[in-house]
């Protein structure tokens, strides 16, 4: 019998320390170990990568040239797109699209306005190619429903998965702490919509620490972060630790005090999961994506400036420390978000573009 072929685009995942990078490498996996015995599935990788996804699976070779020269893929039934600018889609009408949309950032960053109308025409041109459009949240088709023109087609919401190994997670169980103080933690690219820059306030009329982990795609954002903490005086409690391996995040995550994420423009917010799945307590703001992911069992910071930040610092932010614990609930709730579940749900939209 004839196998129908699909291939998953794992093109962005050049790019190491993204969440990007993470979704479909967890994805991928979760897809391919679902994969049924009359479909074969195909990655998309650069050709100067490993094979990641083990020497046992298929892969398509990327190259920068295909941005204006795709192959053909005759032989193939679905194209599965995973990041919402790319520049490599299928030529050819009959070769399916499914197109995850991750956010529209953007639109809160304060680009300018001919910026956010080329990356909107951009994102256009990809919904419009699409056979399938999936967002990562309620949030995200939100606003696909209100900046693009989505031509009468249908968006499916289907939640990322933690990236927590529970493999590795079990052979840090007797860790010790990677410090010798309480410190709050948290961690992703540093740029300005993770708004870590308001997260030194905090520290005012404490002894706590504050760890921010995570790639530095703003060198001056960086040091804004550090300007601010110097003012406050709070800089010997500051650490920017640049990127960490998953070990060790895992461990700051075990060990944190309270785990902190201020982001203003998130499509999901998987750091959430993966604190909440360790049933850590969780601070986050409340723009975007953020209480839809979070949910009922986290604490959300009602205001962001600086007055308001340093007066919970000094009269609220211990006393959230020391609430009793409500791990089992935490956990509970982290739970729901697994890449098996996402996997099952995208084999579903596969088998009905098959058909």
């Amino acid at each position: 019998m004839k196998k129908s072929k699909i291939i998953f685009d794992a093109e962005r995942m050049k790019y190491p320390h993204t969440g990007l990078y993470h979704f479909c490498l967890n994805l991928g996996n979760a897809i391919v170990d679902q994969c049924p015995k009359d479909k074969e599935l195909f990655f998309y990788l650069n050709a100067k990568m490993p094979k990641i996804f083990g020497p046992d699976r298929q892969y398509i070779d990327q190259y920068s040239l295909q941005k204006f020269f795709m192959p053909r893929l005759r032989n193939f039934s679905i194209w599965h797109s995973t990041f919402q600018l790319t520049s490599y889609l299928p030529r050819h009408k009959s070769l399916k699209v499914v197109s995850t949309i991750h956010d529209l950032n953007f639109l809160k960053e304060g680009k300018s306005p001919q910026k956010i109308e080329g990356y909107l025409k951009k994102i256009q041109h990809t919904l419009d190619r699409a056979d399938e459009i999936v967002a990562i949240s309620n949030y995200v088709k939100r606003d696909l429903e209100d900046y693009c023109d989505l031509k009468g087609k249908e968006v499916s919401v289907i939640y990322n998965g933690n990236n927590i190994d529970p493999n590795l997670l079990q052979n840090l169980l007797t860790g010790s702490s990677p410090l010798d103080q309480d410190y709050i933690f948290t961690i992703g690219t540093v740029n300005r919509k993770k708004n870590f820059h308001v997260l030194p306030y905090l520290l005012v009329g404490n002894d706590l620490k504050l760890i921010i982990s995570g790639i530095v795609h703003e060198p001056d954002y960086h040091k804004k972060i550090q300007d601010i903490a110097a003012k406050l005086n709070v800089a010997d409690r500051v650490v920017l630790t640049g990127p960490v391996t998953e070990a060790e995040k895992y461990n700051y995550l075990k060990n944190c005090a309270l785990f902190v994420f201020p982001s203003i423009a998130e499509g999901f917010g998987l750091p959430v999961i993966e604190a909440m799945s360790f049933g850590k307590k969780v601070l986050l703001s409340k723009h975007t994506s953020l209480p839809e992911i979070g949910g009922k069992e986290a604490f959300y910071m009602e205001s962001m400036e600086p007055d308001d930040l340093m007066d919970f610092g000094k009269n609220k932010l211990m006393e959230l420390i020391n609430f009793p614990s409500k791990e089992k609930e935490i956990k509970q709730w982290a739970s729901q978000f697994t890449w098996q579940n996402a996997a099952l749900q995208y084999w579903d939209i596969y088998n009905r573009l098959l058909k």
